[in-house]
């Protein structure tokens, strides 16, 4: 067996939803607050093109770099949202964009070599670095100070081994977005370490809120030949389940994961792509969402004001509720309590690496009366705990 994947923890948040799933299948009064899946359906016009594809026999192998009016849509989104210069021929389109997240890691990381991740971050961050042969190495950010970005936190985390950056904004699970103030302070850190690439996971950024704007640090030209961006469609058009996403690179790291790519997966479905080409043009559905998603985040921004023994963040974007909770349980059995006792499902923060204290992340892709059903259950328990 090989010594990488027997080293892997099981998914934290997949083992738990199926926990919560379980539950709900013998009690429907189970809430499940655990995915990170919008309970929007996917634009009508997006299935349409699916199935008129489908219909047209469009379901054999396609380019396997991705299709070339999608790769070419990517290359001016990328230029006119983000200001970041990647050429269709830059672009690789992925079976989702966590495979795009691994296909990035492992094409970059020799064995033993190390990838710095922010934590609270997403689950699978450690798991495809160490799957990949590499070394996770967590920066701890601090909740008192908003888990704001310092060049001093990241340079505490470098080693002769350090190789790779991993951001996320808007972050799972926290919300935050990535200031300007914040991007500088990378950009300082790059400097002084010119062999070390940055991969921006940036799947959240149609979902901000406020007004603001997540910053990309592939719009500094300074590092453009340093940066790969991770993005996709799954949560800005609710295709959570075609598994479409993409990777933007260049040089040397273009040329090989693109050997990686062609080896695995071969190709990503060719109907798919040309669904996730209209879903880019369906602008109107997605702000929709968007809004949608605001209104909710208002919603328990008041209602955690209620609930004793809680402090709650309010996320600039994504679609998760980070809430730090005045207990003395470990986050893991604080969540399983939750869920027999309230029937409430959501995820542990201690999956997400924040081991200070005791994190719990709700998703808010649901409805207002799921939401709000939460919140009494909550405070109930709160009240009683």
């Amino acid at each position: 067996m090989n010594a990488d994947i027997l080293a892997l923890e099981p998914s934290k948040s997949v083992a738990l939803l199926a926990l919560v799933k379980k539950m709900q299948a013998e009690d429907p009064n189970v809430l499940n607050l655990t995915a990170g899946d919008p309970d929007f359906s996917t634009p009508e016009a997006v299935s349409e093109e699916a199935f008129a594809w489908i219909k047209r026999g469009y379901t054999h192998y396609s380019p396997s770099q991705g299709d070339a009016d999608l790769r070419e849509a990517v290359a001016e989104k990328l230029k006119k949202d983000n200001q970041a210069e990647f050429t269709a021929d830059e672009i690789i389109i992925t079976p989702g964009g966590k495979f795009a997240v691994y296909l990035a890691v492992r094409t970059l990381l020799a064995r033993g070599e190390e990838a710095i991740w922010l934590t609270p971050g997403w689950v699978s961050y450690p798991a495809i670095i160490t799957a990949s042969g590499g070394v996770p190495k967590a920066v701890h950010l601090d909740y008192a100070k908003e888990y704001k970005i310092t060049a001093e936190q990241l340079e505490k985390a470098v080693s002769e081994k350090t190789r790779l950056l991993i951001l996320n904004y808007p972050n799972n699970p926290t919300g935050k977005i990535l200031s300007a103030e914040e991007a500088e302070e990378i950009a300082v850190f790059l400097r002084r370490h010119p062999d070390l690439y940055v991969l921006s996971d940036e799947m959240y950024e149609k979902i901000v809120f406020d007004g603001v704007k997540s910053v990309s640090v592939a719009s500094c030209p300074e590092f453009s030949d340093r940066v790969m961006i991770v993005n996709g469609y799954s949560k800005s058009a609710a295709m959570t389940g075609w598994r479409i996403g993409y990777l933007a690179c260049k040089g040397d790291i273009l040329k090989n994961a693109m050997k990686l790519f062609s080896h695995t997966m071969s190709c990503t479905s060719g109907f798919v792509q040309k669904a996730a080409l209209k879903a880019m043009s369906c602008a109107e559905e997605t702000e929709a969402m968007r809004r949608t998603y605001e209104a909710r985040r208002n919603l328990l921004v008041e209602g955690f004001k209620t609930i004793p023994h809680t402090d709650f963040q309010s996320p600039e974007g994504a679609f998760y509720a980070w809430v730090r909770f005045d207990v003395k349980e470990d986050a893991g059995a604080f969540a399983e309590k939750l869920l027999r006792e309230a029937k409430i499902g959501c995820i542990p923060g201690n999956a997400f690496g924040a081991e200070d204290a005791c994190y719990l992340r709700f998703t808010f892709a649901a409805s207002e009366e799921v939401l709000k059903e939460m919140l009494v259950r909550l405070k109930a328990f709160m009240e009683k705990y």
